[in-house]
């Protein structure tokens, strides 16, 4: 089952005037669940407006957006914020963290936004906090935290309301290469445990990671390409049930 269909997707920025800018010039792309996709491309390629339509952040200015099997492209504001809360996880390059808050309070946010009962939020963040192997720091707030369990817990932000995808623009920008192996990990693990995974990167070592590459040149699809071959860990950490 196709989680996300792009049929011929077009959108265009008003710059003033009679300035246009050509973001995506009919896009088409399907993606299955449990697909592991890594999308890429050159500055201006299309790549980050292309990320921001599946993530519903923004619309399309034509074309069709189906998101399990919903047309999205006709869903208003208060039911585009739902499917983002909901059905979709992000996990950016600069965390997006609230600094005063520990880590089992940011992983919490995405349930109260949701109105799931502080009780049952706090079971799900411990949790989730547990299985991206942070059991220990759940009151440790951001700046007690290294970068690469920053990153963690936005991870497992991301993870707790249990998302039909996984959505994450180059989450190793702000790493060493040490950490954002780890993190390359953590995202191996989560798609042998069934998840949807897009990653958004211009790094060429961290799209080896997925199963399919769709490169972006000037708005349009480039290549569309099954990896035969892709560098796989055999020390990933488990995740608990």
């Amino acid at each position: 089952m196709n989680v996300i269909e792009l049929k011929n997707i077009v959108k265009t920025y008003d710059m003033g005037g009679a300035e246009e800018v050509h973001a995506l010039c009919g896009v088409s792309v399907s993606i299955a669940k449990n697909e592991y996709v890594a999308i890429m491309g050159p500055s201006g390629s299309g790549k980050s407006t292309l990320m921001n339509i599946i993530g519903c952040l923004d619309t399309p200015t034509s074309g069709q957006y189906l998101f399990n099997g919903v047309n999205v492209s006709e869903m208003d504001d208060n039911d585009l914020a739902k499917i983002r809360n909901k059905e979709i996880g992000f996990v950016f390059q600069t965390f997006n963290l609230l600094p005063r808050s520990d880590a089992l309070h940011n992983v919490e946010l995405p349930l109260i936004y949701a109105g799931v009962s502080a009780s049952e939020r706090k079971r799900r963040a411990h949790e989730t906090l547990a299985n991206v192997q942070l059991g220990d720091r759940v009151h440790h707030k951001p700046n007690e935290l290294s970068g690469g369990q920053r990153q963690r817990v936005a991870v497992a932000r991301a993870l707790v309301t249990r998302p039909s995808i996984i959505l994450a623009d180059e989450p190793t920008g702000n790493l060493d290469s040490k950490t954002g192996d780890e993190i390359m990990m953590l995202f191996e693990e989560l798609h042998r445990a069934g998840n949807t995974i897009i990653l958004v990167t211009h790094e060429p070592d961290i799209a080896d990671h997925a199963i399919r590459v769709i490169r972006l040149r000037d708005g349009h699809v480039e290549v569309d390409t099954l990896v035969s071959k892709r560098r796989t860990y055999t020390t990933a950490p488990a995740m608990a049930s």
